[in-house]
């Protein structure tokens, strides 16, 4: 993760996508906003030396989940970093994360572990530093956040709260579509309860709950167009976020990121042009069923959030 990390896009887009109603428009290269903060902790600008601070604890959570009443199961693997007493974290695909190299990471420093190898490390040590370095409940008292509280339950009821909470960030309407980045059910039924249409996109592809395909490209669904993006964290740690930003900023419309991969990062890109953000930090709510936070950040920018123009009835 270097200064000079970028992903090549048309402007504003994913690879060869115009925003809707334009024309394609040239390929370019859209800067990665991680790869920037990255840059800037190694230069010392957003927090203690970080040649000094040093991670303590180095893990990796595996699940498996089939929620009641849910016709489908998921599985979840992160690895996260502690640092102080943030814990930085990063989602990985099943059988990703090598436990041994994750736990050589504690005792190391974070410098070191920015050029770390493994993609992930590198990711959850960038994240633990900035969250160490300002730590939500740090922000709440500045009035820079709102905390807010996944009620005790199972999973299920745990998944539908924090749901309804994420979707309560995007300034949409009835009528109007989503593209969702990163598929998870309880938010789709959010949204289909509001009549909001979406677009489901997940690298993993398949069906949602509800037998609808799910896209396995981005650019896909950003080809189709949309009048807002709901966007996972995941994004930040694969690399697959530097054009969904472009696309919103060049497009004109919201994006809001529900992150637990990255809780401390996304805070710092408020004003690069995401939205909102629900910010999770570790323990994730499905990890057991007490109470759990969130915390939810929105652009000094546009916190009251622009209303995307109407687009008449999803399809």
């Amino acid at each position: 993760m270097t200064a000079a990390d970028t992903t090549t896009s048309s402007s504003g887009g994913a690879p060869g996508v115009a925003a809707p109603g334009e024309p394609a428009a040239p390929t370019v290269t859209v800067p990665d906003p991680v790869a920037e903060l990255a840059a800037a902790v190694r230069a010392g600008q957003l927090g203690p030396d970080p040649t000094e601070t040093r991670v303590s604890v180095g893990f990796v959570t595996r699940q498996g989940a089939h929620h009641p009443g849910r016709g489908t199961w998921y599985r979840n693997q992160a690895v996260s970093l502690r640092v102080g007493a943030a814990v930085g974290s990063c989602a990985v695909e099943p059988g990703e994360a090598d436990d041994d190299v994750i736990a050589d990471c504690a005792g190391r420093d974070i410098h070191s572990l920015l050029d770390h190898p493994t993609p992930a490390v590198r990711f959850a040590a960038l994240d633990a530093y900035l969250l160490a370095s300002r730590p939500h409940a740090a922000a709440v008292q500045a009035g820079q956040a709102e905390p807010v509280t996944v009620p005790a339950g199972d999973s299920l009821t745990k998944s539908l709260a924090r749901a309804q909470a994420v979707v309560g960030l995007l300034p949409v309407r009835a009528g109007q579509r989503v593209l969702v980045v990163g598929v998870v059910n309880s938010l789709l039924a959010q949204l289909r309860r509001r009549g909001v249409g979406y677009l489901p996109c997940d690298r993993a592809g398949g069906e949602t709950e509800w037998g609808e395909p799910v896209l396995a490209d981005a650019a896909d669904g950003l080809a189709r167009g949309c009048d807002a993006l709901l966007v996972s964290g995941m994004t930040l740690g694969n690399g697959s976020f530097p054009p969904l930003l472009a696309y919103a900023r060049r497009a004109g419309v919201p994006l809001v990121v529900f992150a637990q991969t990255g809780s401390g990062v996304v805070p710092r890109l408020l004003r690069a042009g995401v939205t909102a953000a629900s910010a999770e930090p570790y323990p994730f709510f499905w990890l057991h069923g007490e109470p759990t936070v969130l915390y939810h950040y929105r652009s000094p920018d546009r916190a009251a959030g622009r209303p995307p123009a109407d687009r008449g009835e999803a399809s």
